[in-house]
């Protein structure tokens, strides 16, 4: 069934139905469409906008489509032109000629933007629970590995010894940003279109904001126009999803690294590994390739939309009915690769030795080097030469700091004393740093306090 055809003689060609028809994509709205219609018909009771033993029938139609339809009773018919048209058409079908005055005072423009709304508002805060499951785990193993030093990395070079608690919070700090932006563009999407019509509202006495309280939407959009034509809020939603998937590609790309043979700070479980089809010693990381691959494919859905939606005028047009596709895929994607990932992490095995002499190599403590003859008085420009020095020399004599005699120190400065040997302690080096958001062991109590408390909040939330 069409919504519309009066003012046309001849039938529409089968292939522009089908390049026209978007009930594939948009089918998985049914619920929030009749939500919706149950929601405008209570208010064109209220109203008097049509009989009140019209509503009542349809009311009852509506609801008893739903469970039909949640039931598997009633098969989507996927040669209708959209999600509306089907279960109006089937609302008719069941009740009769009545079913037709449910469209009263609505335009399918503003009735796709409050289903899109709506089944938003329902899908967006699980994904609030999938990071909060990731973080719980990134919780766990930062708790486990406060004493695990590792060495931390600028340019891909080693830098300093830090530990693997630190290391992994610093993404539980990008996941938390993520969470943060999700409710603050739940309070965005929290408008209600539906009564904008077409373009221009109606000419019947319709009330928006009890259709919003009956919704649960805390307000009414403001201007028509914009109501029909904004798709900012699939926008900004993909926006979060990239950068979700773009910390998840950043973290995955270091678990890719930490697998190595080279590395071997990490072995993944068998469960979330895969083999090789030639060669049999092979254990691969797909799951963490996969995810990073699967981010360049998010981003190409925020591409889309920004692109889709740059050059139209206002206010609704027919290119706005590709956002969904998009949008759908970009969710679904987020979805499966936090789950996963979160899986693959829970089980990965950190081997804690390997880390640690990791960090014994690569002058990871030449600035504690440094420092400690900045604390004997030493200006420190000056002592930044006297240890790139020291490590040069390192570099020729294939030594560690660690490993110099204190007679071969004094050869780059009579300030060097056998307590420097404890100052260059990897154990040391981390424990010193105690200024919060640095790897001492106060510090990353205080930051597992802080994620602890974020994690509660946002459960007792959803």
């Amino acid at each position: 069934m069409k919504l519309w055809g009066g003012r046309f003689k001849e039938g529409t060609n089968t292939l522009v139905n089908d390049f026209n028809s978007s009930i594939r994509i948009d089918e998985r709205m049914y619920k929030e469409d009749i939500l919706g219609s149950i929601a405008h018909v209570k208010m064109l009771k209220k109203q008097g906008i049509i009989p009140e033993d019209s509503c009542n029938k349809i009311e009852a139609g509506l609801n008893d489509l739903l469970k039909r339809l949640e039931n598997d009773v009633i098969d989507i018919d996927e040669t209708s032109e959209d999600i509306h048209s089907f279960i109006e058409g089937l609302l008719t079908y069941y009740i009769g000629p009545c079913g037709k005055m449910l469209h009263t005072g609505r335009s399918r423009n503003d009735q796709v933007t409050l289903d899109l709304k709506l089944y938003l508002k329902g899908y967006v805060p699980l994904l609030i629970k999938d990071i909060i499951e990731l973080l719980k785990v990134i919780y766990n193993k930062a708790s486990e590995n406060i004493d695990t030093i590792m060495p931390g990395y600028t340019h891909m070079q080693k830098a300093q010894p830090i530990t693997f608690s630190h290391h992994i919070l610093a993404y539980g700090e990008m996941f938390k940003r993520d969470v943060s932006r999700i409710n603050d563009y739940l309070v965005r999407l929290d408008e209600m279109p539906l009564g904008s019509g077409a373009l221009a509202t109606s000419t019947y006495p319709i009330d928006r904001e009890f259709v919003a309280k009956e919704l649960g939407f805390s307000k009414i959009t403001l201007n028509s126009l914009d109501s029909v034509s904004d798709r900012d809020y699939v926008i900004e939603l993909l926006s979060t999803l990239s950068i979700i998937m773009m910390h998840l590609s950043r973290f995955s790309e270091e678990v890719i690294l930490w697998c190595t043979n080279e590395f071997n700070f990490v072995e993944l479980s068998d469960e979330y590994s895969t083999g090789s089809s030639i060669m049999p010693q092979k254990k691969n990381p797909d799951v963490a390739e996969l995810v990073r691959g699967k981010t360049g494919r998010v981003y190409g859905d925020l591409v889309t939309l920004l692109a889709l939606m740059k050059g139209l005028p206002l206010a609704y047009n027919k290119d706005m009915q590709e956002d969904k596709e998009a949008l759908f895929d970009a969710l679904d994607t987020v979805k499966l690769s936090l789950k996963t990932f979160t899986g693959m992490i829970d089980t990965m095995k950190i081997n804690k030795e390997v880390m640690k002499e990791g960090a014994s190599k690569g002058f990871t403590n030449a600035t504690d080097l440094a420092d400690y003859l900045v604390k004997k008085g030493m200006p420190f420009r000056e002592a930044h030469g006297i240890v790139g020095e020291t490590v040069l020399y390192c570099i020729k004599e294939h030594k560690g700091i660690s490993d110099l005699t204190l007679s071969e120190l004094k050869n780059f400065s009579p300030i060097f004393e056998t307590d420097v040997y404890e100052t260059i302690d990897l154990l040391t080096c981390v424990s010193g740093r105690k200024v919060l958001g640095g790897p001492a062991k106060e510090s990353i109590e205080l930051q597992l306090k802080y994620l602890g408390s974020f994690i509660k909040e946002n459960e007792l939330n959803y």
